[in-house]
C-alpha cells in the first residue's frame, strides 16, 4: 500500500535503537525524509547510515528544557518544512515504589513526558502549516497499574492524556495526534529483564522468556517493526479520520477498556 508519505518530513526520538530504530526505518521506506534524535551520534550514524532516503543525525539530551526547540529548529533548517513528530524516547525504571526516590521520579518524567510535550510545543507551528501529525510512543503500563512500574504507570498515562488533549486542539488547527501503546516488544530493554529473570530462577533465557510471556498471557513477544508499521499508517492520509486514538499494539496483553 502506498501511504503516501513520499517526500515527507519526520522527526522521531529515541531513534538510535529498538522501536525507534525501526520507526525511521519503516518511514525511509516510504519515502519519508528523517531526523534522528537521541544522545549518542555514533548509533545514530550507523541508523543513518542504512536509510534509503535523506536524514540528519541531531544528538541532543531531549531532557534539557532548550533541547526539543533546538532540535525541531534544526529539522525546518535542513529540510524546510516539518510532517511528523514521533515522540518515542524515555525509559522509566522499575521497582517497589518506596524505594524510588524523588530523583528517580524526576528523571522518569524529565524525558519521556516534559521531552515529549516540549517536542509538541515547538513542533506545533510548522505541523499547523503542513497538516501534519503527532504520534506519541507511550506504553500499556498508562492503561493498568502495576506495582512494580509505578513510575512508568504514571508518565505514560500522563502522556496518554496529553494525547487526548493535543488532538483537541489539533481538530482546531488541523493537526492529527494519536498514540501507540506497546506491549512487550523484543528490544534490548526486554532481553535485559529476560536475562535478569533467567539468572534469578537458574534456567536458559528462552524458557524465561517463555515464562515471562504466559505470565503476560500473550502468546510471543512483539517486533519492534510491527510496532513501526502501525506508526506509518498513522502517520499517513490513510489514517485522516484517526484523532485522540490510542492503539494497543500488545498481543492481547491489555484486557481492560
Amino acid at each position: 500500500m502506498d501511504l503516501r508519505l513520499h517526500d515527507r518530513v519526520a522527526i522521531v526520538t529515541g531513534a538510535s535503537r529498538g522501536i525507534g530504530r525501526a520507526i525511521a526505518r519503516a518511514l525511509a521506506d516510504e519515502g519519508m525524509r528523517v531526523v534522528l534524535a537521541a544522545r549518542s551520534r555514533d548509533l545514530l550514524d550507523e541508523v543513518a547510515a542504512a536509510l534509503p532516503t535523506p536524514s540528519l543525525v541531531h544528538a541532543a539530551d531531549l531532557r534539557e528544557p532548550e533541547a526539543p526547540a533546538a532540535l525541531v529548529e534544526a529539522a525546518v533548517a535542513r529540510f524546510g518544512r516539518l510532517d511528523l513528530l514521533v515522540n518515542n524516547a524515555g525509559a522509566t525504571r522499575r521497582g517497589d515504589f518506596l524505594a524510588m526516590a524523588d530523583d528517580k521520579w524526576a528523571d522518569g518524567f524529565a524525558l519521556k513526558f516534559f521531552g515529549a510535550m516540549r517536542c509538541c510545543r515547538a513542533a506545533w507551528p510548522h505541523l499547523v502549516a503542513s497538516g501534519g501529525a503527532i504520534v506519541n510512543i507511550v506504553g500499556v503500563g498508562g492503561r493498568t497499574g502495576s506495582a512494580e512500574f509505578a513510575i512508568g504507570g504514571a508518565v505514560n498515562a500522563a502522556l496518554l492524556n496529553l494525547t487526548k488533549a493535543l488532538a483537541d486542539r489539533g481538530v482546531r488547527d488541523g493537526v492529527r495526534v494519536n498514540a501507540v501503546n506497546p506491549g512487550s516488544i523484543a528490544t534490548e530493554r526486554l532481553h535485559t529483564r529476560i536475562a535478569t529473570l533467567a539468572e534469578g530462577r537458574g534456567i536458559d533465557p528462552a524458557a524465561a522468556a517463555d515464562e515471562m510471556a504466559r505470565g503476560l498471557k500473550v502468546a510471543r513477544f512483539g517486533e519492534p517493526a510491527e510496532i513501526a508499521s502501525v506508526v506509518a499508517f498513522l502517520a499517513s492520509p490513510q489514517a485522516g479520520y484517526l484523532q485522540g486514538a490510542v492503539i494497543d499494539v500488545d498481543g492481547g496483553q491489555t484486557r481492560t477498556l
